[in-house]
């Protein structure tokens, strides 16, 4: 599986680890993947996805919740 957030597109970025002594060895930082259970057309689908990505998609469902109950 791989680590890839499919709503974002964010993949593992790569780097050095920086010791004491200034020696660089390679690391990757990975994506904070997630599984989410969310409504997609009245359906419960589970989706994994970045928590970054899910904390924007709740902003955006939340924005128009708000909308709607202000008219």
């Amino acid at each position: 599986m791989s680590r890839v957030c499919p709503i974002s597109g964010k993949g593992p970025l790569s780097g050095n680890n920086r010791s004491h002594s200034v020696l660089a060895t390679r690391r990757r930082w990975n994506v904070n993947l997630q599984k989410y259970k969310i409504n997609i057309n009245g359906k419960m689908v589970e989706v994994r996805m970045s928590a970054r990505a899910y904390r924007s998609l709740n902003k955006s469902v939340k924005a128009k919740a708000e909308k709607a109950e202000a008219k």
